[in-house]
């Protein structure tokens, strides 16, 4: 039987850091801002932000709404962007998606500063990761250094929130990554494509996974560690994982009762696997810390750059 691996736990530790760094930021007069920018009503997108603004409330961050109505042309969304962009009081900028289908999101997401892209989706931020520019913060967000050197890696642009908060959870729960062979099944911009990037800088053995790969089940079978992304109900089942996989669901799915359910049919698959997130309560509290996180380091990075004494 799985042991539950619980993202509100680390979720809430990783809150508690980020409360001390805004407080000790507001000591010296600074505040933190995180912009919120929505399109529409879509109703998942709408249950994100509150949870977001929540966190946010909670460690002392200031949320700055901006909603937009769903036929809101490409111009005003950019509009509202780089009126973000120019806010000193917002240090980083969410865009909640999906936005309307008309709407290319890319564009947007590229319009935002990369210091502020802190949830890591702009073509700069993915870049870099890629390039191996700032998958560093991996390797050093528990470092016992003053919290303003911890502040200076966000120079280098932010990484995706929800993947680093999958290899955050993994960490978190003792799981080796180095020599181990991880399948990611999903290889989307926000979350298979960087996800993968980070476990390969970890030194996993990573085999990407998608919707036409052929015989899915031969893969998943090989993983030590299985993390999964589509957002298809019930996708990996029991039969599909060998015994004591490590199994990280970051689908989600409501279904016609309104519960959330993820990719994994979990009442199956915990039968064999040693480690399981939960759907909800596993990898998603630990996305919105990691984004808490990121717009911390943005406004310490901020006030760095602009003290008089950095020479």
């Amino acid at each position: 039987m799985a042991k539950i691996m619980d993202g509100h736990k680390l979720s809430e530790e990783i809150k508690t850091g980020v409360r001390r760094d805004v407080e000790a930021l507001g000591a010296m007069g600074v505040e933190v801002g995180l912009g919120l920018l929505m399109v529409g009503e879509n109703p998942s997108s709408r249950q994100y932000l509150l949870a977001t603004i929540k966190a946010c409330k909670k460690v002392g961050i200031i949320p700055h709404q901006f909603n937009l109505p769903e036929d809101a042309s490409i111009n005003e969304i950019l509009n509202v962007v780089h009126t973000i962009n120019r806010d000193e009081r917002i240090n980083g900028l969410l865009v909640l998606f999906p936005l309307p289908r008309r709407i290319n999101p890319r564009r947007v997401v590229n319009e935002i500063l990369p210091e502020k892209d802190v949830d890591g989706l702009g073509s700069l931020s993915v870049g870099r990761l890629a390039a191996e520019e700032s998958t560093f913060q991996i390797f050093t967000y528990n470092s016992s250094e003053d919290h303003w050197v911890r502040g200076m890696p966000a120079i280098s642009g932010y990484l995706p929130c929800t993947p680093y908060g999958v290899i955050r959870l993994l960490e978190y729960y003792g799981v080796e990554l180095k020599g181990k062979h991880a399948v990611v099944v999903g290889k989307s911009l926000a979350v298979g494509k960087p996800l993968s990037l980070m476990l390969l800088a970890k030194e996993a053995t990573v085999t990407v996974c998608h919707r036409a790969t052929d015989d899915l089940a031969y893969f998943t079978r090989q993983a030590d560690i299985l993390c999964t992304a589509t957002g298809v109900k019930g996708l990996i089942r029991e039969d599909m994982v060998k015994d004591g996989v490590v199994v990280v669901d970051i689908g989600i799915n409501v279904i016609e009762d309104g519960r959330i359910v993820g990719d994994v049919d979990f009442e199956g698959v915990k039968n064999k696997a040693s480690l399981i997130t939960p759907v909800p309560g596993g990898v998603g509290p630990v996305t919105i810390a990691m984004l808490l996180e990121n717009t911390v380091k943005s406004a310490q990075r901020n006030h760095l750059l602009k003290s008089p004494l950095i020479t």
